[in-house]
């Protein structure tokens, strides 16, 4: 059986982890590297860095942060954030990231994941997906951009089955209307694109207890799982979400 995965996420702005409530209201969270430092040693199976002001100050991702990441870490990581290009995408992954997350500019774009994934493998390329709940779209909602702050028009299922198509590995799904709340993975949302699409898919947005995994496991089709302030705070272990899904009859690496 294929073990689930937990996974932090760490969302860097100038080399320090912030946190905020549906993407707004941004908190400082602790020096990134050192919290990776941490989260390797404690259990967990991945871990996701995004630069959230990458995109929006037209840069690209911090190389010279990417780096160190590597260094000091054992576990595959996930880098996102101005990646644009094959060229930006080979620069991060040739800094030591074992996976690039692209957002923003696969939508302007589609066809950058195709690229990247001819380059790189599949296995290589995270479509993250930032979606909100809408009355607007056939599905109920919609993706947005831009750290959330732009609508796309775009219908989620519609674009999830695309980016897979156009060889997205893995789809890491974010809930914008759970973002912070911790109140439970958007369980309908997860659903309903695991239904459609054959890729991993790791669910963010709404881990506020132990409970929460054992629920998103249990009711979706997700290999992983993705958390960040009840982390980054101690208000939960990941030691202790793994001896919980163990006894909830879901498989984990201890």
């Amino acid at each position: 059986m294929l073990k689930k995965r937990i996974i932090p996420c760490l969302d860097v702005k100038n080399g320090r982890t912030v946190k905020g409530v549906n993407f707004v209201d941004l908190k400082d969270a602790g020096d990134a590297i050192e919290l990776a430092k941490i989260y390797d040693v404690s259990g967990a199976d991945e871990l996701v860095f995004l630069d959230i002001s990458a995109t929006d100050e037209g840069r690209g991702t911090l190389l010279d942060f990417v780096r160190n990441v590597a260094k000091n870490i054992s576990i595959p990581f996930t880098v996102g954030g101005g990646i644009s290009s094959v060229e930006s995408a080979k620069q991060v992954i040739f800094s030591g990231a074992d996976k690039v997350g692209i957002n923003s500019a696969a939508v302007r774009n589609p066809q950058l994941i195709h690229d990247i994934a001819l380059e790189f493998g599949n296995q290589a390329v995270v479509l993250a997906v930032d979606a909100k709940k809408v009355e607007t779209t056939p599905s109920g909602w919609e993706v947005f951009i831009s750290g959330g702050k732009k609508a796309t028009g775009l219908d989620l299922i519609d674009w999830v089955k695309e980016g897979v198509r156009l060889g997205a590995g893995e789809i890491l799904l974010t809930s914008m209307d759970r973002d912070g709340v911790k109140n439970g993975f958007d369980i309908d949302m997860l659903q309903a694109v695991g239904k459609n699409v054959d890729v991993p898919i790791i669910a963010s947005g709404g881990a506020g207890k132990i409970d929460d995994f054992i629920e998103v496991f249990e009711k979706t089709m997700v290999t992983g799982a993705l958390a960040a302030s009840v982390f980054h705070f101690r208000e939960i272990e990941i030691g202790g979400v793994k001896s919980e899904l163990l006894k909830n009859g879901v498989s984990v690496r201890i």
